[in-house]
């Protein structure tokens, strides 16, 4: 564990040193800033008022999309797996929701929507069928011989799910969480840079790009990915937790 973190350091070091010898074999700060000029914006934009309160709008949006795609995913994927007929009826929306582009929805939604709830249904929308597909080839993966064992002996429903069927859906839920993660910060910041919501990470994502402010368009992408990933690796670990507390009981 310590020489992959050793590693992934180096990684992040040599990403860096890239991206300065880029920077000043272009020598043009409007077109590319250095990561230094980027961590000083960065600086001073974390020293002003609203910092915080812009990340904590945009934060409770998107990652309140992502719990709602997780849960109905979740459980649309539990009852299609338990209910054929509703695996055919759901099959054309998640395939639709999945394969269509995250612009086209974006601009349907301001139509019915408001600019502040754009980013919440956006990222609801994109992780939705994540999660569904995912915990869908989950159940499928249950060994049949135990299935039928419970079914020969009657054992209840919520039980049969905890024993049997959770163990095979932990790898299959972890692999949707750190995808669907990703995928809900990119649409949601997406949402927000054509919404243009007041008091998010997206105007000024907007305004930074309105006015040829490269090293602040740069500071805004750094604090997407530094939140999106902190985030990550908490609600990971909580997850891990939260199944290893289950297996003991």
């Amino acid at each position: 564990m310590r020489r992959r973190r050793q590693e992934r350091l180096l990684s992040i070091a040599a990403a860096l040193l890239m991206w300065q010898i880029i920077s000043m074999a272009v020598g043009q700060k409007l077109i590319l800033v250095s990561p230094a000029a980027t961590a000083v914006r960065l600086g001073e934009l974390v020293l002003k008022g609203d910092f915080w309160q812009t990340v904590g709008a945009s934060f409770l949006r998107i990652e309140a999309g992502f719990f709602l795609g997780l849960f109905l995913g979740a459980a649309l994927a539990v009852a299609a797996a338990w209910l054929p007929f509703l695996e055919i009826m759901l099959w054309p929306f998640m395939t639709a929701v999945k394969s269509v582009p995250v612009a086209s929805f974006i601009i349907l939604c301001l139509i019915w929507l408001d600019r502040s709830g754009l980013s919440v249904f956006i990222s609801f929308l994109m992780v939705l069928p994540v999660f569904y597909f995912n915990v869908l080839a989950g159940m499928r993966s249950s060994d049949t011989k135990l299935l039928e064992m419970a079914d020969v002996f009657r054992i209840p429903g919520f039980t049969r799910f905890r024993y049997l069927y959770l163990p095979q859906l932990r790898p299959f839920l972890f692999s949707a969480c750190q995808t669907a993660l990703g995928i809900s910060w990119k649409a949601g910041v997406a949402a927000e840079v054509i919404g243009i919501p007041a008091g998010s990470i997206g105007e000024r994502l907007y305004e930074a790009k309105i006015y040829l402010d490269t090293a602040e368009l740069f500071a805004w992408t750094a604090v997407v990915v530094f939140t999106s990933v902190l985030f990550e690796k908490v609600f990971m670990w909580l997850l891990k937790m939260a199944f290893e507390r289950l297996e003991r009981f």
